[in-house]
């Protein structure tokens, strides 16, 4: 596939919104691949990194072996998902403790139309299509009511979560970012990322990487065999984990770590009208409606040719 610099720009900036998803503890990084058209791609480029790659380095030279790797695509990708992932999370953590309202409402408005631009994919509807995206509702609707963890630091415990996490990041509907609070490990990385403790994050990134090329072969292999169902399955991801994201949440049950932050462990989604008087509706609205439009956007842009 012949690519421009203008392509890979884009693509690049895909990598942003994907890091700045995946930086949201509710909302998919592979959900924004998926809308804006380079999901499949993204799979199939990361299953072919195994060791028939080393032979082609070996036998025909770095160039055939990039070429093969589809090297430029995932530089200009991982560019973006790092620059965004590690920037935003300080501002995502920032807006989670000082205008939650605002920023749900904002991601709402996003998954909600990635559930139609997802769907529409699907060539053939069938009772085995409407029951696999009745599963992947109910497991997405399941995982958003788990209580989180209490924090986990131990380097075990990180490289476990970083190959559960980075499973979840390049699904669509659900947040890899959700799962490590679910573990008890999103607290963990974020102040490792804060504090630049390096180790932390090297141990993290290593289960991610063993996560990603394990799971990347699963999801091309059920794209090649079961596309209809693979896609039915995801939009019911999305659908279930719009729970999480709903903006208007009331804590059932707090946590209070050894620095005396306190933060919530369990929450429940209520009518905005029960919130209370700072309820933000139309602000709420408001963003609500750009982050549906925004999705048709990246639509627009993952439509063009490449």
């Amino acid at each position: 596939m012949q690519r421009r610099l203008i392509d890979y720009l884009i693509i690049s900036l895909k990598g942003i919104a994907m890091g700045a998803a995946d930086a949201v503890p509710g909302v998919s990084g592979g959900t924004i691949a998926f809308i804006s058209g380079i999901y499949e791609e993204l799979i199939n480029t990361i299953s072919n990194v195994n060791i028939a790659l080393v032979k082609i380095l070996l036998s025909k030279g770095f160039m055939a072996f990039w070429k093969q790797l589809n090297g430029n695509f995932i530089v200009a990708l991982l560019t973006g998902i790092i620059i965004s992932f590690v920037s935003f999370m300080k501002l995502a953590k920032y807006l989670l403790e000082n205008h939650p309202v605002l920023i749900w409402s904002f991601f709402f408005g996003l998954i909600l139309a990635s559930i139609y631009f997802v769907a529409k994919q699907i060539t053939k509807w069938n009772l085995a299509t409407i029951f696999t995206l009745i599963i992947g509702t109910v497991i997405a609707f399941y995982l958003s009511k788990l209580p989180s963890l209490a924090a986990n630091d131990n380097p075990w415990f990180l490289f476990l979560a970083g190959a559960i996490a980075i499973c979840a990041m390049i699904l669509p509907g659900i947040s890899g970012s959700f799962i490590l609070i679910i573990l008890g490990a999103y607290k963990t990385l974020s102040d490792a990322i804060h504090d630049f403790d390096f180790k932390k994050i090297i141990v993290f990134a290593g289960g991610a990487l063993v996560g990603l090329l394990s799971f990347s072969h699963v999801l091309k292999w059920l794209f090649k065999n079961y596309h209809n169902a693979t896609l039915a399955l995801l939009t019911g991801f999305i659908f279930g984990s719009l729970n999480k994201v709903w903006p208007w949440k009331k804590t059932l049950t707090w946590h209070i770590d050894s620095k005396g932050i306190k933060y919530p462990l369990l929450q429940e989604s209520v009518s905005p009208f029960n919130f209370g008087d700072n309820n933000q509706i139309l602000f709420a609205i408001f963003l609500m409606v750009f982050g549906f439009l925004t999705i048709f956007i990246l639509e627009k842009i993952g439509s063009k040719k490449q």
